[in-house]
């Protein structure tokens, strides 16, 4: 019995490590204990990450720096140590060096900044368009090159089904072809919404009468899950966002299954009226 316990405590981080590759291959969603973001899945959040990278070594250095010289300053300069303080006010090289280097250290963080932004304002070659709009407490999605439009509510943790996540699921989920460049338009019918979905490096206010623009390139498929960022009532924790990245075949399909029942319907008019 010893050496089974043995034997199985050796497998259990392989054990771990499977059910993980399993669980991150259908859904990217918040876990628990979890440290840092969730993973990128699209251009714009991989660049997020690297930049936040950047500036957690950047911000590392000058906080190491900080204790060391204020734990030297206190050991060096002690009043035991320190007998006849200096009696000078200024320095002048020290000043220019402590005004140079914040400039260019803010230099080092302002450029990739700034790249950044202008590349997640808008794509210049989106290949369909997603329109989202912000409800008092719900999602309404439109396709417009596609002509389909529904809305998307959350599932009550009454009707949750086993695996299913609370808070997160919707009966309607938003489905997107990967390796596709999508333009993603907000707005809302009447109040501030925000639209965000952390692997997908995308957070936006949805504001009546105003049109705001992202775009996505989802990289792998996968669900992908999100709520609203903006206090818009006594429901905003229950407006969730559930995208469903699938291939492009598929995702033909899909848009295929949407448009028969409509197409139908004339014809089952028709059928009656005869």
């Amino acid at each position: 019995m010893k050496k089974l316990w043995t034997r199985v405590a050796k497998l259990t981080p392989f054990i771990y490590g499977f059910l993980f590759l399993i669980d991150s291959a259908f859904a990217d969603k918040p876990k628990k204990w979890q440290l840092g973001f969730q993973d990128a899945a699209t251009p714009v959040m991989e660049k997020i990450t690297d930049l936040h990278n950047l500036l957690l070594v950047i911000i590392g250095v000058i906080g190491l720096f900080v204790v060391v010289a204020i734990l030297y300053i206190a050991f060096r300069f002690h009043e035991k140590r320190n007998k006849k303080p200096a009696t000078f006010s200024h320095n002048t090289t020290i000043e220019i060096i402590w005004t140079t280097v914040p400039v260019l250290i803010l230099l080092v963080i302002a450029v990739p900044s700034f790249k950044l932004l202008f590349y997640m304002d808008h794509t210049a070659t989106p290949e369909m368009t997603l329109k989202a709009t912000g409800n008092m407490w719900y999602w309404k999605y439109d396709y417009p090159e596609h002509k389909i439009e529904f809305d998307s509510n959350i599932i009550p943790e009454a009707d949750l089904k086993p695996g299913q996540m609370r808070l997160l699921e919707v009966d309607n989920q938003i489905i997107v072809p990967v390796n596709t460049n999508i333009r993603l338009l907000f707005t809302a019918a009447d109040v501030v919404h925000s639209w965000a979905v952390p692997a997908f490096g995308v957070k936006k206010d949805c504001i009546p009468g105003r049109l705001n623009e992202a775009w996505i390139n989802v990289n792998k498929e996968g669900t992908y899950y999100g709520q609203c960022s903006e206090l818009c009532g006594m429901k905003h924790g229950f407006m969730p966002i559930a995208v469903k990245a699938v291939s492009k075949e598929e995702f033909k399909n899909w848009v295929n299954q949407k448009k028969t029942p409509a197409a139908a319907a004339p014809q089952q008019v028709a059928q009656k009226a005869k």
